[in-house]
């Protein structure tokens, strides 16, 4: 039995565009709900959502009875953080606030195996080996990781050459809220459009994956035209959050149309 090919990888490597999609609810039953839906990839995020090993485990294994990939978002550029989810299964990383080369390539010598990076060795102990059930999983494993680097800093923006040229980064990743923050536009991504446009240009111009996320639909589009090659659209908490707010809102604001659903509802499905 061979070590599983890294679709996701593959198909940045020949460049088709893989849609994508923010799983922060940390949750293996909601990751669930949307795994059917549609989408290429779903980031697991730690860094922002209150993930823990075992709940990303849980995802991990709730995802792999479906055709997409799950990308993992550690909480830093971190080796041995990046160790655990490795051994865990995850083979996708989004790491965040890269503002280097250096860093960048620390990031990628942390998901290989010696003589290649610092992973250490422990797949006897592993899901990602299938508890050494893959017999050549140590020597196949490095060529099934991609590591995507999330760049969201002025300082990541004035490296992103550099950060490109690192061997082993197969795509860059622009991060809207925190780069709008760090050039004093908190809170309005929409005022770093330009750099965020000139950065996806970039990016591409070194032969590596764009990558980007954004909710408004009409600029997820605008991104995915200059050039982002994996696009997340929307994140699974904003997406509850909104429905329920607007389904409130709606029933609250027309009663009587509440009502005539509510008689008509025999007709239907309940939801």
């Amino acid at each position: 039995m061979k070590t599983p090919v890294n679709t996701f990888k593959a198909a940045l490597a020949r460049g088709e565009h893989q849609l994508g999609l923010w799983l922060g609810l940390a949750s293996p039953y909601s990751a669930e709900v949307v795994a059917g839906a549609g989408f290429d990839w779903l980031l697991i995020d730690s860094e922002h959502a209150p993930n823990t090993l075992d709940t990303i485990l849980a995802q991990l294994q709730v995802l792999a009875a479906y055709p997409v990939e799950p990308v993992v978002r550690p909480g830093w550029n971190d080796p041995v953080e990046i160790k655990r989810l490795l051994d865990i299964g995850a083979r996708t990383l989004l790491v965040p606030m890269i503002q280097s080369g250096e860093e960048a390539a620390a990031a990628v010598a942390a998901t290989r195996y010696p003589p290649a990076g610092i992973r250490g060795v422990g797949s006897a102990l592993a899901r990602a080996s299938r508890w050494n059930r893959l017999p050549d999983y140590l020597h196949e494993a490095n060529d099934s990781m991609c590591v995507l680097v999330q760049v969201e800093t002025r300082r990541g923006i004035e490296a992103l050459d550099e950060i490109c040229a690192v061997d082993g980064v197969e795509g860059v990743f622009i991060g809207p809220a925190d780069l709008a923050a760090d050039y004093g536009h908190l809170g309005n991504p929409g005022a770093v459009r330009e750099i965020i446009e000139q950065a996806l240009a970039r990016i591409r111009s070194h032969g590596k994956a764009a990558g980007i996320l954004m909710g408004d639909a009409a600029m997820a589009d605008h991104y995915r035209s200059c050039g982002s090659l994996f696009t997340a659209v929307g994140v699974d908490a904003t997406l509850l959050a909104r429905a329920a707010e607007a389904l409130a809102a709606r029933h609250r604001a027309a009663p009587e149309a509440a009502s005539k659903l509510a008689e008509g509802a025999g007709k239907g499905g309940v939801y």
